[in-house]
């Protein structure tokens, strides 16, 4: 079985990403991923050169990501641009992690893929989970976890597809508003009631 795990930003999927591991399933990270495939030396950063030119990579030969971060913010051209050859790498690289932990025998693998509706990849998954919090909630932690003004704040939740929207294409949601005892517990609910081993 093919997991989706998602949620939306300061929803607390990193935490539930976090549960899974400590409960031995094998996790395939979109975000590690992202790092990995733009790392010195992979197609997609000679890719991301040739496109914005030589002033994307530093000194050490890694990608600017805060540069990249501003010049794709409030361009949408350009950050089509960018996810045009930054999506299929994630996608490739995800796919032969997956590939692998099938390979060596596991019976259940977690794919953490924070824009997974976004990006359209609810096929690669068999189950998706959904972490939600209220919006209240996810706006204060991420207030507090990044160090926004609220503004900041919802611009960054208004970038993503509503909770609610996602929740709606969840085949199940853990709801992450109490402490992290109530989170697990329904977490090992979920997982029961799917029969998902590891």
């Amino acid at each position: 079985m093919i997991i989706g795990l998602t949620g939306s930003i300061a929803s607390g999927k990193s935490t539930v990403s976090h549960m899974l591991a400590e409960r031995n399933y094998p996790v395939v990270d979109a975000d590690l991923v992202a790092r990995v495939v733009v790392e010195p030396g992979q197609p997609a950063l000679e890719e991301i050169r040739r496109a914005f030119g030589d002033r994307v990579i530093t000194q050490d030969g890694t990608m600017d990501r805060r540069l990249v971060g501003e010049l794709i913010f409030n361009d949408p051209a350009e950050r089509k641009r960018l996810n045009d050859i930054i999506h299929p790498a994630i996608r490739k690289e995800m796919l032969k992690q997956r590939d692998e932990f099938l390979a060596d025998g596991w019976n259940t693998v977690i794919m953490d893929i924070p824009l997974l509706f976004e990006s359209r990849l609810q096929h690669l998954v068999d189950k998706i989970l959904v972490v939600s919090v209220t919006e209240d909630t996810q706006l204060l932690r991420l207030m507090e976890r990044n160090g926004f003004t609220e503004q900041e704040a919802r611009a960054r939740i208004a970038s993503q597809l509503p909770v609610s929207e996602k929740e709606k294409g969840a085949d199940a949601v853990i709801y992450n508003n109490g402490t992290l005892a109530e989170t697990a517990r329904q977490l090992d609910q979920i997982l029961e009631g799917w029969r998902a081993i590891p």
